[in-house]
């Protein structure tokens, strides 16, 4: 009898070791183009897991498509913009990017890329202000208790609406100019005296002039962030919160930072211990590639091939700016194929007539 007892209790002790873990209730506040790409992939395998993934969908998104996953849930708010207007603020962004910009260093293109950030920053404060005064909205959100909130850090107000909800939240982030967002805000370290600050256009090992030009990369930034919080986004989320407030204070909340890069392709710096390095989760099981591109790879010979790709967000491109990419590949032994970025898929194709070049 004693044995029979003790096998029991045994055996009620075991089970609390097989005992099946709550699942959470995931709120998302995401960015558009590959910010999306990326966090939808951490999304995803959330919903594998169990968890109910809810993500907040401005009704002027140009990616943040409902009909494309039936395992996310999307509640869409209204906001002043259209998609149309969005996707034209992004091209002009490429086109500034890809044509306007100079490369030598950051000294050049002070004044483009701060037009640029600033134009972007008005749209994430309109968008956020109509998201948060929104009662309706903001009463739904309320009462689905949620647990946590899942946020893009270059884009802020994710951490607005979790300090509303009164709920924890996290970031997703791959870099903010000049490290700024990383640096004030989430604690990572940037020495300018052997760390080149990103946009600087310099390498790792700096003369003592570049390190004098990425210092004063760094005080840019640096004192372009504080202006960019204190003007703008400091007042509306004190205003919002009934408290004196900053971004950086309300940021500086984050349980933990993702950062969508590896280590090793990282200049090396001291981290924080919330900080991960989640580089590659997009990355997929291989699968068999399509006989036309599988014969294509197998007559490369020796050499191999190169996969040129312009990512998410560019759609065309100058016959000089072209031209010049052809010049450049045509100069390595490997044959090359194009590649267009679109959401979750990646498309092939033989490079267009006007990106063609001879031994490319």
């Amino acid at each position: 009898m004693p044995g029979k007892w003790i096998s029991a209790l045994l055996l009620l002790q075991i089970s609390f070791c097989f005992k099946s873990g709550n699942c959470g209730k995931v709120l998302v506040w995401p960015m558009e183009y590959s910010h999306w790409m990326n966090i939808k992939i951490i999304l995803e395998e959330l919903v594998q897991k169990g968890h109910e993934v809810t993500v907040l969908r401005p009704s002027a998104s140009v990616f943040l498509d409902p009909k494309e996953t039936s395992d996310l849930k999307f509640v869409t708010f209204p906001t002043s913009f259209s998609s149309h207007d969005l996707e034209n603020f992004f091209t002009r962004f490429v086109n500034v990017w890809t044509y306007e910009l100079p490369r030598d260093t950051c000294l050049s293109y002070f004044l483009y890329l701060q037009d640029t950030i600033d134009e972007y920053s008005d749209y994430c404060l309109t968008v956020c202000k109509e998201a948060v005064s929104n009662k309706q909205f903001m009463t739904k959100l309320q009462e689905s208790k949620f647990d946590v909130v899942f946020s893009d850090a270059i884009g802020p107000c994710g951490e607005l609406i979790a300090e509303l909800l009164q709920i924890p939240f996290l970031y997703s982030l791959r870099f903010s100019p000049g490290y700024t967002i990383e640096k004030y805000i989430g604690g990572v370290l940037f020495p300018p005296s052997y760390v080149p600050m990103i946009f600087s256009g310099l390498a790792g090992q700096m003369t003592f002039i570049e390190r004098v030009h990425n210092m004063i990369c760094m005080l840019y930034f640096d004192f372009w962030f504080q202006t960019f919080r204190e003007k703008k986004w400091d007042p509306f989320y004190s205003k919002t919160l009934g408290r004196p407030t900053t971004l950086a204070e309300i940021m500086g909340k984050a349980e933990m930072w993702l950062i969508r890069s590896y280590w090793d392709l990282e200049f090396p710096h001291p981290i924080s211990p919330n900080v991960d390095y989640i580089g590659g989760l997009h990355c997929k099981p291989a699968k068999p590639l399509p006989k036309d591109i599988e014969d294509f790879v197998q007559s490369s010979g020796e050499h191999g091939v190169v996969v040129f790709s312009l990512g998410s967000m560019v759609r065309n491109m100058t016959e000089e700016k072209a031209n010049i990419i052809a010049w450049a590949l045509a100069q390595i032994p490997q044959k090359l194929k194009s590649c267009c970025l679109h959401d979750d898929y990646t498309h092939f194709s033989p490079l267009p007539s006007w990106l063609r070049a001879e031994g490319a």
